[in-house]
Parts: structure tokens; C-alpha cells; sequence
């Protein structure tokens, strides 16, 4: 099968080709796994955490990538849900350990056993993958496989954080960084909060412009000042300036949801600007997302089918996803990004 494969870490600044397209032998499926032939596959900036080694990959060499959908190619032993020609996605979750004390509240997400795809097991830069069949998912007919790909993590971890912040219909809303989750979370709070106001910060003019025909009240940039404190804030991005401006945001009793993987180190010095008294106190929160559960993701896929939501994409091909990758990194992106592996 083609894939592509990283070999060694290191940044895209050094290095703007780390992914080398190879021949790999077809896998095989194991008991209570699926074979997936592959369709397509997002590409998320978790991509970039692996790659320049944020959040390092526990193996090399590999193929990343989770935001998968694919037909069930062929089935190993002891297989019940699935049959082959079955359209399925896989997520970010490729598997834990089931029995924690985390697994067995639903909150997979936290196991110590948790498996990423494509960072601790082969993932859908590839033409072919394998997936335990319990953290695979029945795709809703209706969306198309470019559609429902940036769905399975940019949307899904949306979703996650779209829950964490408490919000009630009606409160205000912000975002900070507008790219693929960004923007599906402001789709569903359309949905699901039809009196709430989305305040968007986002650096660059085009992305705030895009942010506005999506339906924000307000755009501007990382460091514009709203014209009124929010109740709660989502943080997208892998910097730590949108971090403290956000703090400095938030009404009394405010809560600010980091959805990030990791941060890059390049501006940690702005949290030496924070000012306890000032961005702090009153009870404000910060809360952390951690990867996402099966029932996220699950409970997102019904509540796009029921919204019919529909991400903006551009799709490359997979021979091209060192180039997708570098204008992630330098944020000409608007919406998500797929590769197109069929």
C-alpha cells in the first residue's frame, strides 16, 4: 500500500518535507480488529504536535493521522459489528484499556492505557489501516467522506468543549482561533444556542471575515478587546498569548477551555504578563480538554446528521500532505483540510 511515513522528528521550519510517500505490506487484521480501506483523511494540527515532537509519537517510523473514513476492506476473528463494504470513520481514540477506573466511567479519555491513531499506532495517511471494531463508527448516509473526516476530531473535540464550557443558551461565547474546530463550533452553537452571541478572535483578516459570514456577532483579533466580557471562552489554538488575553476577557465566575493537545513554547514568557488580580481572580476557571471518549464522537455524528452540518474543506492528495501540513503551520487555512487517499 502508499503511505505517508515520518521517520525521524524535527520542525517543519528545518525540515518542510518530514513525511516520505513509501510502499508498505497491506495490514493484517487481528482478532476483533477491521481492515479499512481508506478514503480520505484530515489533517489536524495535532499532525504538527507529532511531527515537531509535542506530544511524541511512542514509535518511528509512522504513518499519522485520525481523522479517517474508509470502507471494512476485511475482518479478523471474532468480529460482530461490522461487514465488509461498510463505511466507517476512526477517530483520534484508538483504543484504552477497558477496565481503569476511567474506562469503566466512560471517560476512556483519561486511561493511562489511551492509544492515539497515528501517534501510538499507524493512522490514515495510508491507503489501508486496522482499528479495533470498538472504537470504530458508523457513518451517517447523508454526509459525504470529505464531510464527515474533519468531523471525527475537529468536531468531536469541539463538541467535548463546546460541553466542558457550561455554556447556557443565551450567555456569551468566545473563540479563540478560528480554524477547523473553530468553526464547526460555532456551527453548532447556531444549533443548539440560537440566543447566544459567538465573540471570534482569530489573527489574521481573512479568518475573522470567514468568521463573520459563519454568523459571529463580533470578530477580531487575538488582542482586540470585545465590546463586553464573556461567560466562557474556547481556546483552539497552540499559543499562549490567546491564553492570558482570554483570561483578561472573561466575566466573574467565567470559564476558559483550553482545546490543545500542547502549546508551543515560542511566546510562554506572555504568562509572566498575568495579573492574579486583575485576569484571575473573581473566580474565573481554566479547564483542559483531554483527548476525546467514544461517546463523543458517537454523540457528535448524531448531532451532525440532525443538524446536517457541513464543514468547509479543501482536499489535497495524499502524495501532497507535506504541503497541506506547511500551510497549517502557517495558518493559510480556512476550514479543514483533507487528504484525498482513494
Amino acid at each position: 500500500m502508499k503511505a505517508m511515513v515520518l521517520h525521524e522528528l524535527g520542525t517543519l521550519n528545518d525540515n518542510p518535507a518530514p513525511l516520505q510517500l513509501v510502499d508498505l505490506p497491506d495490514p493484517m487484521p487481528g482478532v476483533g480488529e477491521i481492515l479499512v480501506r481508506v478514503a480520505v483523511c484530515g489533517v489536524c494540527h495535532t499532525e504538527l504536535d507529532i511531527i515537531e515532537g509535542r506530544t511524541p509519537p511512542s514509535r518511528l517510523p509512522l504513518v499519522p493521522g485520525h481523522q479517517v473514513v474508509g470502507r471494512v476492506q476485511a475482518l479478523g476473528e471474532k468480529v460482530k459489528v461490522f461487514k465488509p463494504h461498510d463505511r466507517v470513520g476512526i477517530a483520534w481514540i484508538h483504543s484504552a484499556c477497558g477496565t481503569c477506573k476511567f474506562c469503566q466511567a466512560d471517560s476512556e479519555n483519561l486511561c493511562s492505557d489511551f492509544k492515539g491513531t497515528g501517534r501510538d499506532v499507524d493512522g490514515g495517511y495510508a491507503e489501508y489501516m486496522i482499528i479495533p471494531e470498538g472504537f470504530a463508527y458508523h457513518i451517517p448516509d447523508d454526509l459525504s467522506d470529505a464531510e464527515v473526516a474533519p468531523l471525527l476530531c475537529a468536531g468531536a473535540i469541539g463538541y467535548r468543549s463546546l460541553q466542558l464550557t457550561g455554556l447556557q443558551d443565551g450567555q456569551k461565547l468566545g473563540l479563540t482561533g478560528f480554524g477547523a474546530s473553530g468553526h464547526l463550533v460555532l456551527k453548532m452553537v447556531h444549533f443548539l444556542y440560537p440566543n447566544t452571541t459567538v465573540f471570534v478572535f482569530a489573527r489574521g483578516g481573512e479568518q475573522q471575515e470567514f468568521a463573520r459570514g459563519l454568523g459571529a456577532g463580533w470578530a477580531g483579533a487575538t488582542t482586540d478587546k470585545p465590546p463586553e466580557k464573556l461567560d466562557c471562552i474556547i481556546d483552539t489554538t497552540p499559543a499562549w498569548i490567546p491564553v492570558v488575553e482570554a483570561l483578561r476577557n472573561l466575566e466573574p465566575g467565567g470559564r476558559l477551555v483550553i482545546n490543545a493537545i500542547a502549546k508551543e513554547n515560542i511566546d510562554k514568557n506572555a504568562l509572566l504578563g498575568l495579573d492574579y488580580q486583575l485576569d484571575m481572580w473573581l473566580e474565573k476557571e481554566i479547564k483542559s480538554v483531554a483527548n476525546i471518549t467514544r461517546k463523543d464522537v458517537s454523540g457528535f455524528l448524531k448531532l451532525a446528521e440532525n443538524m446536517q452540518i457541513k464543514p468547509e474543506v479543501k482536499e489535497y492528495p495524499l502524495a501532497e500532505a507535506n504541503r497541506c501540513l506547511m500551510e497549517l503551520k502557517t495558518k493559510r487555512v480556512l476550514g479543514a483540510k483533507i487528504l484525498r487517499i482513494e
